[in-house]
């Protein structure tokens, strides 16, 4: 039987719609990339609204989506609304060289799902932005994992793009049933969205995101 951890997600991977790009291949709307999917194309065997002590940053530069990309740091006060998807070590392998624009099945994801069981609080797995593999503890039993940067301090920040932020209102109300108003004020309170997006648009473009189905 494979081996099956929690891959933790924070960022537009919190909608199932958008991950299953990740899984089956595909490309979600308003990106600019189309992903190859895993080797195992399956979708996860269980998803679970999870709160993770930490926060969430927007920062850097996405090539995806345009603008700042969402970071996991658990150095923040308060907890990060998550989504804890239970797949096999060789999908996260998958999805984390997907991240890192490396073939999955490649040496690069068959090499990180070989480490995972070792793995007891981080791992950097070379230069890049979404490089470091973070253990959580566990959930049911089982390992949790998440990706993002080593020193999310250090990144210059950014503020997201409509595109990237309905992905991210379309998972907070899928895995948490936040409502617009809940929806927006945990995305303005993150680092790099101040200034930039007012609660009450991120409560329009939630609105539209779910009306939009």
């Amino acid at each position: 039987m494979a081996q099956e951890i929690w891959y933790v997600t924070y960022g537009s991977n919190l909608a199932m719609a958008r991950f299953r790009c990740y899984l089956a291949g595909g490309r979600p709307a308003g990106a600019a990339r189309e992903y190859a999917g895993c080797r195992d194309p399956r979708d996860p065997v269980r998803s679970e609204g999870v709160e993770v002590p930490g926060g969430i940053v927007f920062a850097g530069q996405s090539g995806v989506w345009g603008g700042g990309m969402a970071f996991f740091d658990r150095t923040r006060p308060g907890v990060a609304a998550c989504r804890a998807h239970l797949v096999t070590a060789d999908q996260f392998g998958d999805i984390a060289a997907q991240e890192r624009r490396r073939p999955p099945g490649g040496e690069f994801a068959r090499d990180l799902a070989g480490l995972l069981p070792d793995v007891e609080t981080m791992v950097a797995t070379g230069p890049g932005h979404y490089e470091t593999v973070v253990r959580l503890g566990e959930l049911d039993g089982e390992a949790m994992f998440t990706i993002t940067h080593h020193d999310v301090a250090s990144l210059p920040l950014r503020a997201p793009t409509a595109a990237y932020l309905r992905w991210i209102s379309v998972g907070l109300r899928e895995a948490h049933g936040y409502d617009d108003a809940a929806i927006a004020r945990y995305v303005v309170a993150a680092p790099g969205v101040a200034g930039s997006w007012t609660e009450e648009q991120v409560q329009e473009l939630s609105r539209d995101a779910y009306a939009a189905g």
